[in-house]
Formats: C-alpha cells, sequence, structure tokens
C-alpha cells in the first residue's frame, strides 16, 4: 500500500493542491519520510520504505474532506450557520496578562490558554508554531514543554508550516494541545473519528481564523526591494511586531531594520498569496475546539493593545475559559452569535462562495481541486463575475513581469497605493460580496465532489 500512498501524494503535490499540512508524513510509522521546504513552503517527500495507512486518502485535505460528514461525526449534528461553523459560545476577550497581550496576534488569548492548560496538568506539552526555527526566516512546529517555551511562539506565522508531521513524534502515553489551520484541524479530526492512536492523544485544538497566507519567497522580494543583498542574512523577523494590529518587522546581520504596517505590507498578497489560503472553505477553523480571530472594527482599532473575536465549539473549552476568567486571567464579554462573523463578511465570502468559484473554475480547466462534501445553495452571476476579476488579479500577480512591480515602485508608496485601493474595492464590491450572506446555506453533495 505504501506505493500507493507515495502516487497519491506526489499527485496531489504535482497537482498544487497540497496544503503542505504534514499528515501523511505524520502516519508514516517508518519515520523515513519528511517535509522539504520549497517556494512553496514545505512540501512531502515519501520515502521508499514509507509505512502509511490508506486512511489518508479519506483526511488528505489537498484531496477530499466531507465536511458534512465530519460535522455529524465530531458534533453529531450540522452547524446552525455554514458561515462559521458549530459554535457553543462567542466572546469579545483578551489576555490579562500585559505581556501576553501585546506580544500575541490578536489579544494573547491562545497563547494564554495553551499556558494554562499546561500549567493546571490538563496536557502535558504544547504543539505550537514557532517563527525562527531553524532560521530567522523560517518557522516550525515544536514541542513546548514550559509555559516559556509556550510564550516564545507568540505571534502570527504568514507562511505555511506544516504540523501534523508532528504525530509521529508524539510520546506515547502524553496529552497535548495543539494550535494549526483550519484544513489541519479538520484533518486531525477526521483521524480522530478514525480512531487513530497518535490523534487521539491530542485533546485539545485550537487555532486563529485563517485568511491568507504568503509564499516564502515573498520576504526575498520584500528584501530585494529594499535593496538588501543577499550576503546579509535576516537575523530576526516578526509578522506583527509591535502594539496590535502590529506590523512586519525584518532586522538583518548588518544591522538594518525594515517595518511595514500590518495594512501596508498586505499587498504582498496579490504576487505571493498560496493556493492554499484560495482553495480552502473554512475561514473560522471550523474543527477547532477555540477559534480566536481579530476584533477588526474601527472601535478596536483606536483602541489598540488587542481584542479578539474567541469562539469555542465544546462545553469542554467554554468551562475551561470561563475558569481562566473567574481567576482574571483573561477577560472575556459574552457576545451574540453573529459576533463571530460580523467584523469578517469580506473575508468569509472570500472563504465560503470565492473559493468554491475558484475550485470549480480549476476543473473546468482540466486542474485538480479539493472536494469538501458540499457547495453553496446559489451563487449569483455577479458574484461569479467579482471572482473571475480577483481571480485574474492573483493569476496576473504571480507572473514576473507583475512582481517585477515590487522592484520597481518603493514600498512605501507601493503599501499607500494598496491600501486605498483595498479599501475602495471592498467599498465598491461590498453589496455583491455581502449580498445574500446573512442566509448563505448549501447544498450537501451526495459524493465528495464539489
Amino acid at each position: 500500500m505504501s506505493i500507493a500512498v507515495s502516487d497519491f501524494v506526489n499527485k496531489i503535490v504535482k497537482g498544487k493542491t497540497c496544503t503542505g499540512c504534514g499528515l501523511c508524513v505524520g502516519m508514516d510509522e517508518s519515520g523515513e519520510s519528511y517535509m522539504e521546504d520549497s517556494k512553496y513552503g514545505p512540501i512531502p517527500l515519501i520515502s521508499n520504505n514509507s509505512k502509511i495507512s490508506d486512511v489518508l486518502f479519506k483526511a488528505c485535505p489537498g484531496y477530499q474532506l466531507n465536511y458534512p460528514e465530519l460535522y455529524k461525526k465530531v458534533y453529531n449534528r450540522y452547524p446552525e450557520s455554514w458561515l462559521t461553523g458549530h459554535i457553543h459560545q462567542v466572546y469579545q476577550g483578551f489576555s490579562n496578562d500585559g505581556a501576553i497581550r501585546r506580544n500575541g496576534a490578536s489579544g494573547g488569548i491562545i497563547t494564554n490558554v495553551l499556558k494554562y492548560l499546561l500549567e493546571s496538568k490538563k496536557i502535558d506539552a504544547a504543539l505550537v508554531v514557532r517563527q525562527g526555527i531553524p532560521f530567522p526566516e523560517k518557522a516550525r512546529i515544536i514541542v513546548a514543554n514550559t509555559p516559556d517555551e509556550i510564550l516564545k511562539a507568540s505571534q502570527s506565522v504568514y507562511i505555511p508550516v506544516s504540523t501534523l508531521d508532528i504525530l509521529n513524534k508524539l510520546d506515547a502515553g502524553k496529552k497535548y494541545a495543539i494550535t494549526c489551520l483550519p484544513d489541519q484541524a479538520a484533518a486531525l479530526r477526521q483521524l480522530q473519528v478514525i480512531g487513530n492512536l497518535k490523534a487521539l492523544q491530542i485533546k485539545y485544538v485550537l487555532g486563529p481564523y485563517t485568511g491568507t497566507a504568503l509564499y516564502p519567497s515573498s520576504i526575498n522580494y520584500y528584501l530585494k526591494s529594499k535593496g538588501v543583498k543577499k550576503d546579509d542574512k535576516i537575523t530576526s523577523l516578526k509578522w506583527r511586531a509591535g502594539e496590535w494590529p502590529g506590523y512586519l518587522e525584518i532586522k538583518t546581520a548588518s544591522g538594518k531594520v525594515f517595518k511595514s504596517k500590518k495594512a501596508y505590507y498586505n499587498f504582498l498578497i496579490p504576487f505571493f498569496v498560496t493556493n492554499t489560503s484560495l482553495q480552502s472553505m473554512d475561514f473560522t477553523n471550523e474543527f477547532a475546539d477555540l477559534a480566536v480571530g481579530d476584533a477588526w472594527s474601527d472601535k478596536y482599532e483606536k483602541m489598540g493593545q488587542g481584542f479578539s473575536v474567541v469562539v469555542t465549539r465544546t462545553k469542554e473549552m467554554d468551562v475551561i475559559l470561563n475558569e481562566m476568567s473567574d481567576a482574571r486571567l483573561i477577560d472575556l464579554q459574552k457576545k451574540e452569535l453573529d459576533f463571530a462573523s460580523c467584523m469578517h463578511g469580506h473575508m468569509i465570502d472570500f472563504k465560503k462562495r470565492g473559493s468554491y468559484i475558484r475550485n470549480k473554475i480549476r476543473r473546468l480547466l482540466g486542474k485538480k481541486a479539493p472536494a469538501f462534501g458540499y457547495k453553496p445553495t446559489s451563487i449569483s452571476f455577479s458574484r461569479i463575475l467579482v471572482e473571475l476579476f480577483i481571480s485574474s488579479i492573483f493569476l496576473f500577480g504571480k507572473t514576473k513581469p507583475a512582481r517585477s512591480i515590487l522592484l520597481i515602485i518603493p514600498e512605501k508608496q507601493l503599501g499607500f497605493i494598496f491600501n486605498n485601493l483595498r479599501l475602495k474595492w471592498k467599498a465598491i464590491s461590498k453589496p455583491v460580496k455581502r449580498k445574500s450572506l446573512n442566509t448563505y446555506s448549501v447544498t450537501i453533495l451526495k459524493t465528495n465532489n464539489s
């Protein structure tokens, strides 16, 4: 079966639908397969001696993950809202520890919860993504055995990082919590449903709302546009440095320091957005016990400091958060369920309707695309036209002539131009992208082919 699995993985990678989650490598009982860095992020290299169960065919997020079936197995029902997934409770919150709140990307909630889980011995270790390993511009998932190691893994990471390859490194008998992206959380849940023993060692899944990620080469272009030579190595990289919402900060060996506001360095997205970002229909991390997003609003942005949309999907996680609130470790304010989506309508539409259209286009062009077992019940023709325009920008942005723009126009001007165009585009497209979003419904497919 290993040969069949190896062929399957290679087809997923060549078809450019691999999310780089690391699931196949983590399932390899031989321990000989591994994830290799590439300009597209981590990709699996499967050993000829691999021992990977064909369960992979049911759990690979780059192939298919039947969300409706998974909902019934994990939550025993379909979600009330297909925009945000199953919800137990919604809060607006932040960490009451000033240092955690400042260093965290979205109010420090995830970091604080992981620290609490470890200190209260609900877990033996946390599996977290940390920027700077093995090099400043890289990021890896690590096993954090101490609160200090958890704190050092605060911050967002905007390049692809495999997480599930760590499954075959877990110590037998130990309990873990993990932070991961939506596709990784769903794949992990599928393994747990099937009864994979390694997956079942992970007792808690925490993760961020996830919109767009960037290919690693985006940093190279960014520095090249600043005139930084290749031999001037990066010594430090933070994606959300400073007070929330933060800024990109890069330091080099020559002592140079570059800073770019988050709203400005988003100009990299049209040029380096990952395929996974464009194909995933899950924005709110629908299979994480705890999902956290930025509280984007003029009110919160003016206040600074860091505020989060906090979503619990299980009663157990809700109890844990309220224990922390009672101990004044975190600040929680209960909100109505629509608070989970009211500040993220544009990106939710980008995923729930946009990704479906983009995946459909790929299939019409004879390319591969993952399947999720459902589709939007209806999409207006105007929404399709908007998506065709967006997709054409992404398609052009990945060409060499387009990327040369980054080397011609200074970052300060390009960031300003992009941010203004982005805001104007959101205003222009809002009527189409938000139309009927509050009544969004889905059609469950008989076969997992959307």
